[in-house]
């Protein structure tokens, strides 16, 4: 027994370090934007590699030191040398992130993308998690933290300097945590709201499975959070001149090719987008009647998955709500990594039942945006065109979101 353990042992890790070898250049191949991207200037504002950083980060803390407005597109744009405005981030984002904006914008940059990858390496933990007792801890984090360096989701978090590393742990903990340690679930969740098409339907769909403690402190801690900046913006030009700034925040972004619902190159995976994509048509108030229509639809489903033991189903329901129902980027669905994991786990033994057969297809559909690598998109472009390549990501994602409520239909307490 003792020499079947020492292999077993000898086994593990050995896994962990073939694994975590692969990680590691996968992790070193994704940071290296980082130090590579050229130091912003007017003439390159088109650099996509940390755009992400540069535009939401770097140079809004920098602005609203500086005394400015940063959610005011018209004055970043002229005082920045930036592509995108800034969208509608929680404002404590400004003091959250503050120390990647004090440095030189190159140390900045690559302490920001160090931090996300030890913020993907902790979403890895909690998701290795669901995985015990079926493998040890450490090689269920190597083995996801490798999966997620090398994947497309993964590396562009860290290629464009995404803060999704951070909502994704703050989702992930939200949704673990919510009955054992609610308080912990709610500062989980504050950190989700750092972007409202995140926070407001996680609380709106955690309220309605039974959390309500959770949603109504979480949503409270992000706004008193915010005041710290909120206060400063609006004393700064009065509350008319800080409502202005946000409705042109909203004109300019309903408009941009990467934003506006009505964009045949936009990324979007939410279902106003890919219904456009799909048809070529727009209703009006199509995001709104989207927004309410998708959480409605989903929050019914997600507390029968719960009341016939099934949280892990509806844990990846709700992250694929959240998905749909609201602006979202393809790299958004980082948040449903740990509950696709652990519904993976459950599925498995049951994938020859029928009723669990739509399972396993969502989970396949799920995957599609972690498989979606540069070469896959060339490929999908050359044969059915550039509208398709950004559109395929988005179909995947709704249709697994419609198989997991069809799913939920049929569960019945006790038996799902």
């Amino acid at each position: 027994m003792t020499a079947l353990r020492t292999r077993a042992a000898r086994g593990h890790l050995l896994l962990v370090g073939l694994v975590g070898l692969a990680g590691v250049v996968g992790a070193w191949r994704a940071l290296r934007p980082a130090w590579q991207a050229p130091t912003p200037t007017a003439a390159n504002a088109a650099e996509e590699r940390m755009q992400d950083f540069r535009d939401a980060l770097y140079f809004p803390i920098r602005e609203f030191l500086d005394g400015g407005n940063p959610y005011h597109p018209a004055e970043m744009f002229a005082h920045w040398p930036v592509r995108q405005n800034f969208n509608l981030y929680q404002p404590y984002h400004l003091v959250l992130h503050l120390p990647f904006a004090l440095p030189g914008y190159r140390v900045g940059a690559v302490a920001f993308a160090l931090a996300s990858l030890v913020l993907l390496v902790l979403l890895a933990v909690l998701a290795a998690g669901r995985l015990r007792p079926h493998a040890p801890l450490a090689v269920g984090t190597a083995v996801v933290a490798t999966l997620l360096v090398l994947s497309q989701v993964g590396k562009a978090q860290l290629y464009v300097g995404q803060v999704n590393p951070l909502i994704a742990v703050g989702a992930a903990g939200a949704l673990r945590w919510r009955d054992r340690h609610p308080r912990w679930a709610a500062v989980a969740l504050a950190l989700a709201w750092l972007k409202p098409q995140f926070g407001l339907p996680l609380a709106l769909l955690l309220f309605a499975r039974g959390s309500r403690r959770v949603a109504l402190t979480g949503t409270a801690v992000a706004a008193v959070a915010s005041l710290v900046v909120v206060v400063p913006l609006v004393a700064r030009g009065g509350p008319g001149a800080f409502l202005d700034a946000v409705a042109a925040n909203l004109a300019h972004a309903a408009h941009t090719p990467y934003g506006a619902v009505d964009s045949p190159t936009s990324q979007r995976i939410d279902l106003a987008a890919v219904f456009f994509r799909l048809t070529g048509w727009s209703p009006p108030g199509a995001e709104v009647v989207v927004l309410v229509a998708a959480l409605a639809v989903s929050a019914v489903p997600a507390r029968r998955l719960d009341r016939a033991g099934a949280p892990a189903a509806a844990d990846l329901l709700t992250c694929l709500a959240v998905a749909v129902a609201v602006v979202h980027q393809p790299g958004d669905v980082l948040i449903a990594v740990p509950a696709l994991v652990a519904v993976a786990v459950v599925w498995w033994p049951r994938r020859r039942e029928r009723a669990w057969r739509p399972v396993g297809l969502a989970l396949l559909l799920v995957a599609v945006p972690f498989a979606h690598l540069h070469f896959v998109g060339l490929a999908v472009r050359d044969v059915l065109g550039a509208r398709a390549d950004v559109t395929l990501d988005g179909v995947a994602v709704v249709l697994a979101w419609a198989l997991l409520v069809a799913f939920a239909s049929k569960a019945r307490c006790g038996r799902p």
